[in-house]
């Protein structure tokens, strides 16, 4: 059954192209169809863009993402068809998502590159605007990073497998969803590696096995094991398999190997083959665990799960660990990526001694009560000797 969407647009079978009517200005229907597709059964504008997603391998949230944009953006210019509209229609929407919308740019921009990818790749249209479309400036900010006194408090307030995700993203520098992921073969107890597969940008590393998260990854994997074994007696399908393997080793999925190691509780539906299989815990169960142990712990710092991983880069550098190191452990490209994290070293801020720490002033002014001196003001020749 089709699902129906705001103004009447069907999602599962689109009726965006070829179905969707002209509006004339004002908003009124002309009943004039905008035919594009001539023969009956042509693939729909949408489940051709996931389609093209699903042949470039691209995940299912970026698939998901890029529909959603695809669609919002036919829907502000009238339900026109993308191939009638072009530089003008585009910047009009990525303004309006700044404007009105007050999106970061990071949102602005995926924006920007769900249209190029569907004019690009899905109606195959080249033009010369798409390079000269400005992209939005993402601001430089550094990033948070928790001492390791905020480390020890905050994990002493996590238990059962949050505790465990959360001390295995900062005992080894990977994101959530890597920690998500990971499968019980990519986990080597006897040369302490842990293989992180298909991370950001589809590039693999190897982290290091924390010594102390030995034993509980073990039991965990004997978790999986028992919750596996269930599942086959109940005649649960395998577990998803990335891009073809699926077709390549069709009992791949059944084997222990290819479980996920952080499995979710309950079943649910492939959003792609629509089996009711097992897949990894949902990211928001430890984003929700993280905020309340942060709070509870008096962390006034705006740190995430992802600070975890902020905070091992920045205590290896600051340990004398070598960034280039620290760089491949990471997966980032770049190293000038890896170097914002020094701002905490003594090359950083927090490495300089302030002129005022170098004047000798021990304590600040007793405070104002009724009738006593005020302090001296900011002009005083009190002050003016600091300078």
């Amino acid at each position: 059954m089709a699902r129906t969407l705001e103004n009447g647009v069907l999602i599962g079978s689109e009726r965006l192209q070829g179905r969707a009517e002209a509006v004339a200005p004002g908003g009124r229907s002309t009943g004039l169809a905008l035919a594009r597709d001539p023969l009956p059964g042509a693939p729909r504008l949408l489940d051709r863009l996931r389609a093209r997603c699903r042949v470039m391998h691209y995940s299912v949230r970026t698939e998901r993402a890029y529909v959603e944009w695809a669609r919002r953006f036919i829907l502000a210019n009238g339900k026109r068809h993308p191939r009638d509209m072009g530089r003008k229609e585009v910047e009009a929407f990525l303004t309006q998502l700044a404007v009105k919308g007050r999106v970061a740019a990071s949102t602005q921009n995926q924006a920007l590159s769900a249209l190029l990818f569907l004019y690009r790749q899905v109606l195959g249209i080249e033009l010369e605007w798409m390079e000269s479309v400005v992209r939005a400036k993402r601001p430089s900010r550094l990033p948070v990073v928790l001492s390791r006194e905020e480390v020890g408090r905050l994990l002493a307030l996590l238990d059962g497998q949050c505790w465990l995700v959360a001390a295995l993203m900062y005992g080894t520098g990977m994101r959530l969803m890597e920690c998500h992921r990971l499968r019980v073969k990519d986990v080597d107890f006897d040369c302490n590696e842990i293989c992180v597969r298909d991370g950001k940008g589809g590039k693999d590393r190897r982290v290091p096995l924390p010594q102390r998260l030995k034993l509980d990854l073990q039991r965990q994997r004997d978790k999986v094991k028992v919750l596996h074994g269930q599942d086959r007696l109940a005649g649960v399908a395998g577990v998803h398999l990335p891009h073809a393997l699926e077709r390549k080793y069709p009992n791949a999925g059944f084997t222990l190997g290819w479980q996920y190691l952080f499995p979710a509780a309950r079943l649910s539906r492939d959003p792609r083959t629509n089996l009711r299989r097992r897949h990894h815990v949902d990211e928001s169960v430890l984003q929700r665990a993280f905020r309340a142990a942060r709070d509870r712990a008096g962390i006034a710092k705006p740190a995430s799960c992802h600070t975890l991983r902020h905070s091992f880069a920045t205590h290896l550098l600051d340990a004398g660990q070598d960034i280039r190191t620290v760089q491949a452990l990471m997966g980032h490209k770049d190293v000038a990526t890896t170097q914002v994290y020094t701002h905490v070293l003594g090359r950083g801020a927090g490495g300089v001694l302030s002129p005022l720490d170098r004047a000798g002033v021990a304590e600040g002014p007793a405070p104002c009560v009724a009738g006593a001196q005020a302090p001296p003001s900011l002009s005083s020749p009190a002050v003016d000797a600091l300078a």
